[in-house]
């Protein structure tokens, strides 16, 4: 087991939780104490009628009528239909598709309107982004990078009022909520090991999974991989620090006349 390492208190290290019922005392470096004036800000966009608070209002009002009753793809339908919203954006991973597809079915029994865009949209090899063929999950074939920031436009034209994510990858989700105009939320998080069911990691980490524990335990990426990885770093140093190299202009001269005449070479010949 690797040594304790020294970190902030906040949240993650706290055993009472007294932010939840108010029923006992808050520790030192509670945050609910530290922060009263950003503590006011919230409480009162959450309360106005901006896009914040309606959230914030819909969400909680689906806590309160229907906790531990619904599944997370029936709250996102009861979130939207609580909205009033009627253009539904998905966007899915290429091997969630069929997920999406059913999803997609389910959210216009609704009654409300859904486009669904893939997370290869563009079909833009990933050589074209400065990534080595290596690096590719196949290499020497043609392999689209995941385009979400294209994903969040497409949606944006169409006019989306809430965007669901199914399956996009971790960082490829980040992108998408940057672009995305309209509140966006997640049905499906992707872990291709686990069964897009991340949560398993912590469940077993004391047991089966104790890997997640050391990072010395951590696995070596594929050897082909780090190999087109460095490859393609020596290309980049060797051309960058190559001189470029111009070539040498012949020298001129002009007449009383205007036009230019050509000067003989240092050798002594006529060009």
């Amino acid at each position: 087991m690797p040594k304790k390492q020294n970190c902030t208190l906040s949240c993650s290290e706290c055993a009472v939780r007294n932010c939840y019922r108010k029923d006992k005392a808050f520790p030192a470096f509670c945050l609910t104490e530290q922060y009263p004036d950003a503590l006011e800000r919230t409480r009162k966009f959450y309360a106005s009628n901006t896009t914040d608070g309606k959230l914030a209002r819909a969400a909680a009002e689906i806590e309160g009528e229907y906790y531990g009753r619904l599944t997370r793809l029936e709250e996102t339908i009861r979130f939207a239909k609580k909205l009033g919203v009627k253009k539904l954006g998905i966007a899915s991973c290429i091997g969630l598709l069929d997920e999406a597809s059913l999803y997609a079915k389910i959210v216009r029994t609704a009654g409300i309107e859904t486009k669904t865009v893939i997370c290869k949209v563009g079909a833009v090899d990933k050589t074209q982004l400065g990534i080595p063929d290596g690096l590719k999950v196949c290499p020497g074939c043609n392999e689209a990078c995941c385009n979400p920031a294209l994903q969040a436009q497409i949606l944006n034209e169409w006019g989306a009022e809430l965007n669901v994510l199914v399956g996009l990858c971790v960082g490829h989700d980040a992108i998408f909520t940057r672009h995305s105009k309209a509140p966006a939320t997640t049905f499906i998080v992707k872990d291709r090991v686990l069964g897009h069911n991340p949560a398993a990691a912590l469940y077993t980490a004391r047991f089966y999974y104790k890997r997640i524990l050391d990072e010395k335990t951590f696995p070596e990426p594929r050897r082909e991989a780090v190999e087109a990885e460095k490859a393609a770093e020596k290309t980049a140093k060797k051309t960058a620090a190559k001189p470029v190299v111009k070539p040498a202009k012949k020298a001129e001269k002009k007449t009383s006349k205007g036009a230019v005449k050509k000067v003989p070479s240092a050798k002594g010949g006529k060009k």
